[in-house]
């Protein structure tokens, strides 16, 4: 299903069953986090939330707040209009091992996905619905003159998150920016602290693509086009988190993921085009040099990130639909929203990590690791130190050099069951045998490297052990009742309920 709004996305998960309403005014300023929190903590993952009179400053404003909108296993397949996660992940596997045609059949099946590939390229229209209403801020920039009001960053209902925040943080952008030299595009989800009216700063760490972006600007001396959007089809949010190859477009994987383009419409004060059908644009600019401290921000670490300076965006016209939603969503202590969105991330792009290890037979990122800071991989094991070369396989591919523990697994151990996994490491590792440690980049937000984005990772080894491992006896077999005695058990407990 493509959602052709953020608010037809909502209606769908209340007929489901999965948003709640409140009614009641709310204030913006840590209640709705301590709400959304205790949501998102409870059993699966809660319900969505709408917040329909979010209080800022004192005052209701006139846009609900909706968050968790994808805090499920159950909403984030259906913010991706599936059924399941797992049938995206299988029209990925099913691209990546396509061969030429030896019958009609399979031809037809082939056809199919160069449909589905074909409606992924994005569409451009003259106009859409997140022009509906044009907040001019800065009339030198406008090329055309729409109605204008005055409007600024206060209407629109900004959670502050936790108590010691330093402010204000929009905290689900697409923030979208090209490269000068080549054009290619670039989405992705870099928290915004608000300033004043105006401003923000722009928190894209030294890996993202979009501080690549403004690199190559800033030796330019130009003034960087930037566009922030928010809401619209939850499958826009979804692909600017995802861990996709460098140069792959995220509106391309957008479109891919509903089955349908992404219309796209020319911004009114900048050279950039954004999607058509989201609820707020925010339009404006970085200048080359300009920083500004920014935090602390209760991050999804489970700590404060310090204050530090990052890029200061300018804002030049905010355009929204006359029925515009405020998406947001808050991290903090694990399991948190963010969670199902990663998981579903490691499921979908299973396929392409299968591609490059053909030994991988599942992988998982546990919710008490955030993210990357733990990784399970279960293996089919052929020769010695083969999880070795996993490990290091992994460590080598985009996001996955921020991954500071590794833990590789024999194929029958069920990588989603932390407790078998930590049984396996207990009893499968000799500490000195087993583990490696090495240097790599690590997250700009981890507090735990003596140095800012540089650290170590580890990497433990809990497979069984073969000849060749400098293990010299033979492995023990591991405890394993037989069918015959389950079968008959099965009927023994069945005739005594």
């Amino acid at each position: 299903m493509a959602y052709g709004s953020f608010r037809h996305f909502l209606e769908t998960l209340e007929q489901a069953g999965e948003l709640t309403r409140v009614a009641d005014p709310v204030d913006t300023n840590l209640l709705i986090t301590e709400w959304a929190d205790r949501e998102m903590k409870s059993s699966g993952g809660g319900k969505a939330l709408l917040f329909e009179q979010p209080v800022v400053d004192g005052k209701i404003s006139k846009f609900p707040v909706a968050i968790n909108t994808m805090g499920s296993r159950n909403r984030i397949a259906t913010a991706l209009g599936r059924e399941s996660i797992e049938e995206i992940a299988q029209e990925i596997q099913l691209i990546l091992k396509a061969k030429p045609p030896t019958d009609l059949r399979e031809g037809w099946s082939l056809l199919k996905q160069g449909i589905h590939l074909l409606h992924a390229r994005p569409k451009q229209v003259k106009d859409g619905p997140c022009q509906e209403v044009v907040h001019l801020l800065d009339p030198s920039t406008l090329n055309s003159q729409p109605s204008t009001s005055v409007f600024s960053l206060r209407e629109i209902p900004i959670l502050k998150c936790w108590p010691n925040d330093g402010g204000r943080f929009i905290t689900l952008p697409n923030v979208h920016t090209r490269d000068p030299e080549t054009g290619a595009r670039n989405v992705g989800v870099y928290r915004m602290q608000v300033f004043d009216e105006r401003t923000t700063a722009m928190h894209w760490q030294v890996h993202k693509v979009g501080a690549r972006h403004g690199k190559r600007y800033y030796e330019r001396n130009e003034r960087m086009p930037v566009a922030v959007t928010l809401g619209g089809d939850p499958a826009l949010s979804f692909a600017a988190t995802a861990p996709l190859p460098d140069g792959l477009d995220e509106i391309l994987f957008a479109g891919f993921l509903r089955r349908k383009s992404i219309e796209m419409v020319q911004c009114k004060t900048i050279d950039l085009e954004v999607p058509a059908n989201v609820d707020f644009v925010l339009e404006g600019y970085v200048q080359p040099g300009e920083m500004r401290p920014e935090g602390p921000f209760g991050d999804h670490t489970g700590y404060y990130t310090a204050v530090e300076d990052y890029p200061v965006f300018h804002l030049t016209t905010i355009t929204h639909r006359r029925d515009a939603i405020y998406p947001t969503t808050i991290v903090g202590i694990p399991p948190m929203e963010d969670f199902y969105i990663g998981d579903a991330a490691v499921r979908i792009f299973l396929p392409v990590f299968k591609m490059n290890f053909p030994e991988l037979v599942d992988m998982t990122l546990p919710a008490e690791g955030v993210f990357h800071n733990l990784v399970f991989v279960s293996i089919r094991k052929q020769y010695p130190y083969q999880a070795f070369k996993v490990m290091h396989g992994l460590w080598g591919m985009g996001q996955m050099m921020f991954s500071k523990y590794i833990v590789v697994v024999d194929e029958d151990c069920d990588v989603h069951n932390t407790s078998d996994v930590l049984f396996r490491l207990c009893a499968n590792t000799d500490p000195a045998r087993d583990t490696t440690v090495i240097k790599n980049p690590s997250d700009s937000l981890d507090h735990a490297p003596s140095e800012q984005n540089i650290g170590s990772h580890m990497g433990f080894d809990a497979t069984r052990k073969l000849p060749g491992e400098n293990y010299h006896r033979q492995w023990p077999e591991l405890l394993k009742m037989t069918d015959e005695a389950k079968a008959l058990v099965d009927a023994l407990q069945k005739k005594t309920r």
